[in-house]
Parts: structure tokens; C-alpha cells; sequence
């Protein structure tokens, strides 16, 4: 197994301040930044930053914020998860992520998906009914402008492109990922684009989607891929100083957020039985560092993955748990993963 990046996303949840208030989405959005800050002076790889269009979440535009989070940081990849591309422009989205790529000298990437919601498609004009070819299309749009040519396309969605040159360009290439939350299609669609494959893992033991990890293995050998694809994958979860800490603070936040995603899908309330065994058996990464370090390394062995995005904020939870969590991830949860990962090498 080759070196591991270790990133964290957020969807920048609605929070509160430690005495309960609710705090604006303006002062959300100013908190990620600082999260970012210090996600980037402890070293973590990369940080994406969801889109959504909703109330429970204060980030819309990933892209604004991530061009003002590199004016503050050093290294760390500036990212999105995901990109909605098929309520969106992809000669527009790659126009902003190659202009962040300037700004930021190499580091933006963004992470393309259909989405969880689907909030975005009456918001700017597109019929649910084409929800799938809106995004193979924009997908296949999207792959010819990574590659910086001339792009030439015709399809159902938009009027033709006939050889529009996108601008600014990039100098050294601009970094993209697939999301995927367990469709063999999106596999197979990942490799023939040959866009890197990002596993949405949220719930149920990460082990079940070994058998994706082997299609996509295979298909690029089928599709004659030369250099292997590098895999990633995101999931869920909190880290405090023991294991009863961390469940004791995550439980509330995480419960609010599940219940009202549940009612709008028609599932069940999520009960305290039901977080423990996602905890212990499923995607929550939940616990001390070294519980949850333990969880994450145990998940690159099955499925060999070369980045692991550690979702760290998760319903209502205060702004300074959020920067515990991720003191302790940065700090000590990926040293020790890089360990154990060094020492089966």
C-alpha cells in the first residue's frame, strides 16, 4: 500500500454556540474557515466542503469560501463534497475551480456528484425528471474540459459546444473525483472518464462496498488503464478524548440531524441503539483516538483505499467541539493511523 491522504469534509451544519443560541449562517460559515486554518497548520491533506441549499446547512457556494480559506492556509487541498454538477454548469464549475487553482497554486480539486437532496433542481430550474441524464451529460462535459482542449459535444440538455476553449487555464492540471454511494453504473462511469472513484460511506460496515472497490479494480483493467486510479473514500464521525465523551456529544447533534433528514425520506427516528451499532459496527468513525484510529486503519486494509475523508461535523454540534474533534484527528488519530499503516508495510 502506497502513502495515504488523510482530509476532512464539511457540509458547514447549522451549529450552535456553547450556551444552545443558534448561530447565524453567516458566523458558520466564518467558523469552517477557522476549521480549515487549523485543519491546515496540523497537517491534514484536504478539506471538502459540501453544497447544499437548504437550512440545516450554511454552505452554498463551496467555491467562495474555499478561495477565502486560501488566502489563510499553506497546503491543504481545497475541495468540494460534492459538487452538484447536474443542477450546474460544468464549463462554469471548472471555470471556478481552475480560477481557485490560481489562487491557491495547485490545490483546488473538486468532487462531482448527483447529491443527497435534490432542493437544488426546482431552485434553478430543472425538472427532477432529469435527474439522470442531466448528469451523465454535464459528466461527459466536465471530462472533456479537464482536459483543456477544445471541447466539442452535443446532447439533449443545452445547445451544442463546438469548440469552446474554457478560461483561465490551468498550469499544472486540474484534480477531480467521482462521488459514489454504491451504484455499479457510477463505477464504470468513473473509470471510463477516468475521473478517481470517492465512496460516500454513511452508513452500514464499510466492508459492504468491497465489491465495488473490485469492479472498479477491474475495469480499469478491462478499460486498459495503465496507472492505477487512486480510491477514496468519506465517512461520518467525532472525536473526544474517550469513548464515552465522544458518544455522549455527538448523540444529540447527530440524532436532530438524522430525524429531520429521516421525516422528509419517510425513515424511522434514529434511536440510541441504532447510533451505537453504526458506532460499533457500521460508518461512524465515533470514539477516543485510539478507537477511532484503530476503525480507520481497519477500513484502509479492506479496501485498500489511498484517502480517507474524515466527515467531522454532523448536526448542531457547538463550533469548539468541532475544533476539538479535529485537534485530536490532525493531532494524534492520523500520526497513529500512519503508523500502523507504516508498520503492516
Amino acid at each position: 500500500m502506497g502513502m495515504v491522504e488523510f482530509g476532512i469534509n464539511t457540509f458547514g451544519d447549522m451549529t450552535t454556540g456553547s450556551d444552545g443560541t443558534p448561530k447565524s449562517a453567516a458566523q458558520v460559515i466564518r467558523d469552517v474557515i477557522e476549521e480549515a486554518v487549523l485543519a491546515d497548520s496540523l497537517g491534514i491533506d484536504a478539506i471538502g466542503l459540501g453544497e447544499h441549499h437548504r437550512d440545516d446547512y450554511a454552505i452554498s457556494a463551496p467555491d467562495m469560501i474555499l478561495g477565502a480559506i486560501a488566502s489563510r492556509t499553506e497546503h491543504i487541498k481545497l475541495g468540494t463534497a460534492v459538487t452538484v454538477l447536474s443542477s450546474d454548469d460544468p464549463l462554469r464549475v471548472f471555470e471556478r475551480f481552475a480560477t481557485l487553482d490560481a489562487i491557491s497554486r495547485g490545490r483546488a480539486e473538486v468532487v462531482l456528484g448527483r447529491g443527497s437532496f435534490t432542493e437544488s433542481f426546482p431552485l434553478f430550474g430543472y425538472k427532477l425528471s432529469d435527474y439522470n441524464v442531466l448528469f451523465d451529460e454535464k459528466f461527459e462535459i466536465f471530462s472533456q474540459a479537464l482536459t483543456e482542449k477544445p471541447i466539442r459535444w452535443s446532447g439533449t440538455h443545452r445547445l451544442p459546444i463546438e469548440g469552446a476553449l474554457l478560461m483561465p487555464p490551468t498550469e499544472n492540471g486540474l484534480s477531480a473525483w467521482v462521488g459514489v454511494g454504491g451504484s455499479p453504473e457510477s463505477v464504470i462511469r468513473s473509470v471510463q472518464r477516468g475521473i478517481p472513484m470517492m465512496l460516500a460511506i454513511i452508513g452500514g460496515a464499510p466492508g459492504r462496498f468491497r465489491p465495488f472497490v473490485d469492479l472498479y479494480e477491474r475495469a480499469q483493467k478491462e478499460f486498459g488503464v495503465t496507472n492505477p486510479m487512486p480510491l477514496g473514500m468519506h465517512s461520518p464521525g467525532h472525536v473526544a478524548e474517550t469513548d464515552e465523551q465522544a458518544r455522549a456529544e455527538l448523540w444529540e447533534p447527530f440524532r436532530e440531524n438524522r430525524t429531520r433528514i429521516g421525516r422528509e425520506r419517510g425513515w424511522g427516528d434514529p434511536t440510541y441503539e441504532d447510533f451505537i451499532d453504526e458506532i460499533e459496527h457500521g460508518a461512524l468513525f465515533v470514539g477516543s483516538p485510539a478507537t477511532v484510529a484503530q476503525k480507520i486503519y481497519d477500513t484502509i486494509r479492506i479496501l485498500d483505499v489511498d484517502r480517507f475523508d474524515f466527515k467531522y461535523a454532523n448536526g448542531p454540534m457547538p463550533h469548539e467541539q468541532l475544533m476539538t474533534s479535529l485537534d485530536l484527528y490532525g493531532g494524534t488519530v492520523v500520526p497513529r493511523v500512519k503508523e500502523m499503516l507504516s508498520r503492516a508495510s
